[in-house]
Formats: structure tokens, C-alpha cells, sequence
């Protein structure tokens, strides 16, 4: 949800002071949820509209008064990158660490009533829809923070050498998509947020996830206790693996972000068998709480159009998704911070403007976390 319209958006958080090198974006203090898999609820917010049809009357109109939207084209104006034609799209999934309502039971920390976005995520469909790119952007990232409007015409100041994720806490969803804009040269083409409360929700109904770890994970932070197997996790448990940064590898947030990025495939291959495992009633409990979960832009704003949207989506199944991190490098003078590798980055910018896949020189060399291949679908 947006900062600009309600007081619970996605994801809890907390900033942290220092640490050891080898934790680069790491914090040694990580009291909130750090969750981004926020792509899913929006793949599965639109996915069992799909697989289960929107019906007339009242399940419409109740499913639609559930979607939250931003106007990110009006607050943006024209100063934006120009839109290229080749059939491919760029969605921007966000979520925040605020700490307000269910998300503070959930995550715990002071509601101090701010709002930051602890997850961002680039999500390239290339032509034909048969294929997608995804690239995490990591929220330490000191980037130049261009001047932005917000959603509700107030302008915000641009400022150097700040945070990434201070976007979001500025000038929410516009200032968001503005600083990913004018970080990559790409046009956002659609806005997704998504809900923390409303995530853990839906991993429940779908009967949980099922993950094979490679490694015992056990964080005492983020509650998760998980020997090496197979396992099906639970809502809660599913948050405690995409938030946790101690359980496993070198602590750092670049870890994190390979977790999450495993998760999410072997989510995605578990949505895709909703149709066939579970009934119509099941189907619209599950429509119910992931169109409660997102806020969009104002082009996907109801039913119909997000319907059409994930409609298009469909056919991409985990084999055909490539997970980065934006190309990034310690920041010599805070290793808690991370800086934009740019000669590497533009490698990956101008791959996706062209509709063509990232090259593997892109993360080679780069700055990475010590978690890759721990968790993986069984």
C-alpha cells in the first residue's frame, strides 16, 4: 500500500550503524521483517483471477473495491524516459517497513508512523511474455535521488549520496519510480505494492510453500529454525525465510536477496498448479486476500485490467526467470553501504531497453552475499 494512502503498506524494516566489511548492506541490528518476495502477491493477485474467473455482481465489485491504486503518470508528468515500443514491459514491485497495524504485530518495532521501502524489484517481461528479468535493487544503494512530485502534488528537493530506499520515505510510490527511472533510464511501464500482513495471509491459503534447503537455517531474529531438507512452509515461517539475514551465509542483505529470489521461484512454480488443486471457493479466498494485499497504479486499478495483466503473464514459469542483484560494490567508506557498479549496471540497463537478456559479464566481479543455492524448489 502507498505511503500516500494508508497507514499500512509492506514490508517492516529497521536501519542499522555498522559492521564487519564482509556484511557490506548487513545490519548487526535487524529487529522488522525484511520481505521481498513481493513479487508473488502480485503474481498471485492476479494469477487466480485468472485461473478462477471475476464473475458478475458482487464478487466483481467486491474484488475490485479491494484494489488501491496510485496515479504515478499524473504525479510524474512528462519528464520521464521515453517508452520503448518493442513489446516488452517494466514493472516496478515495491514494499516498506513501516511498522503501523497488522504489520507491526507482524514485524514488531516502534510505529513511528514513517514509511521506507525496504524492497524494490525491477521486473522486465520481454516480448511475447514468455520470459522475464528480475532485478533486485538493494535498498542501502547510495544513489543521487532526482527531484520528484508525489501523489499528492507536493515536490521534493533532489539529494546526493543518499540511500535508495529514502525515495520511498520522501515522496512515496511517485519519488519511488521516479529514483528507479532516473537510476536505470528505463520507463516504468506499472507500479506494484505489496502488503506484508496480506502475504503471510496468502501463503496459508495456498496450503503453504514447499523449499529444499541445502543447509540448517536458524535465526532466533527472524524466528526461523529450519534443518536442511524438504520443508512446507507456512506464512509465518515463509516470512522468516525471505527477512532472514543471520541464519545463513556472511549476514549480509546481498545474502538475503539470494534467498528471496530462490523463494520466489519456487513459489511461482507452485501458483501455476492453483487451478488444478484447488476449488472455485478456494480460488476467490485467495483472489480476496491478494487484491486486499497490492496497491498499483492507476492502469491496473480494477479487476479487469489486472486480470489482463497477469493474464499476460502466465506462461512464465521459474525456467524461464533470470534473478539479479543490480551490479553494486562495497562503498569504501561504510561498509554497511553499498555503491552502483556503473559500467556493469549500464550492462544490465541497456540489455532490458533493448528487450535482450543481461549478460553474465554484468555480475561478474561484482559485490554478492554468501547464500546462493541454500534454498531451492524440491
Amino acid at each position: 500500500m502507498s505511503a500516500e494512502s494508508t497507514p499500512e503498506p509492506a514490508i517492516p524494516g529497521k536501519d542499522g550503524n555498522s559492521g564487519p566489511r564482509h556484511r557490506a548492506e548487513g545490519r548487526k541490528k535487524d529487529r522488522g521483517p525484511r520481505h521481498k518476495a513481493l513479487l508473488i502477491t502480485a503474481w498471485v493477485a492476479g494469477g487466480v483471477l485468472v485461473l478462477g474467473g471475476t464473475g458478475a455482481g458482487y464478487v466483481y465489485f467486491k474484488l475490485n473495491g479491494n484494489i488501491k491504486s496510485v496515479d504515478i503518470n499524473q504525479a510524474l508528468g512528462t519528464d520521464r524516459p521515453v517508452k520503448v515500443d518493442n513489446g516488452s514491459e517494466n514493472i516496478l514491485v515495491l514494499g516498506s517497513d513501516t511498522r503501523s497495524g497488522t504489520n507491526k504485530k507482524l514485524g514488531g518495532g516502534t510505529d513511528d508512523g514513517s514509511a521506507r521501502s525496504d524492497t524494490a524489484m525491477i521486473i522486465h517481461v520481454y516480448k511475447g511474455h514468455k520470459k522475464a528479468s528480475v532485478v533486485s535493487i538493494p535498498r542501502d544503494t547510495l544513489i543521487d535521488r532526482p527531484e520528484c512530485t508525489d501523489t499528492k502534488g507536493v515536490t521534493h528537493d533532489p539529494a546526493s549520496g543518499v540511500m535508495f530506499n529514502s525515495a520511498y520515505s520522501t515522496g512515496g510510490a511517485a519519488c519511488a519510480v521516479k529514483t528507479v527511472e532516473s537510476l536505470s533510464g528505463l520507463r516504468m511501464d506499472h507500479y506494484l505494492e505489496v502488503d506484508f500482513s496480506g502475504f503471510e495471509k496468502l501463503i496459508n491459503e495456498l496450503g503453504g510453500v514447499r523449499i529444499t534447503t541445502t543447509k540448517d537455517i536458524k535465526d532466533s531474529q527472524s524466528h526461523l529454525d529450519l534443518k536442511a531438507g524438504t520443508h512446507t512452509l507456512n506464512g509465518s515461517q515463509a516470512l522468516g525465510l525471505v527477512r532472514t539475514r543471520h541464519g545463513v551465509g556472511d549476514g549480509s542483505d546481498l545474502g538475503r536477496i539470494q534467498l528471496q529470489q530462490a523463494f520466489i521461484k519456487a513459489l511461482v512454480n507452485q501458483v501455476k498448479h492453483i487451478g488444478v488443486l484447488t476449488s472455485p471457493t478456494k480460488l476467490y479466498d485467495l483472489a480476496n486476500t491478494a487484491t486486499k494485499a497490492v496497491t498499483t497504479d492507476s492502469d491496473l486499478g480494477s479487476v479487469n485490467s489486472l486480470t489482463s495483466f497477469a493474464n499476460g503473464l502466465k506462461s512464465i514459469s521459474s525456467a524461464n526467470m533470470t534473478m539479479v542483484t543490480m551490479p553494486v560494490e562495497y562503498d569504501p567508506a561504510n561498509p554497511n553501504r553499498v555503491i552502483v557498479e556503473k559500467s556493469k549496471a549500464q550492462l544490465v540497463w541497456t540489455a532490458l531497453k533493448n528487450d535482450q537478456p543481461i549478460p553474465a559479464a554484468a555480475s561478474k566481479g561484482t559485490a554478492t552475499g554468501e547464500a546462493k543455492g541454500v534454498v531451492s524448489a524440491p
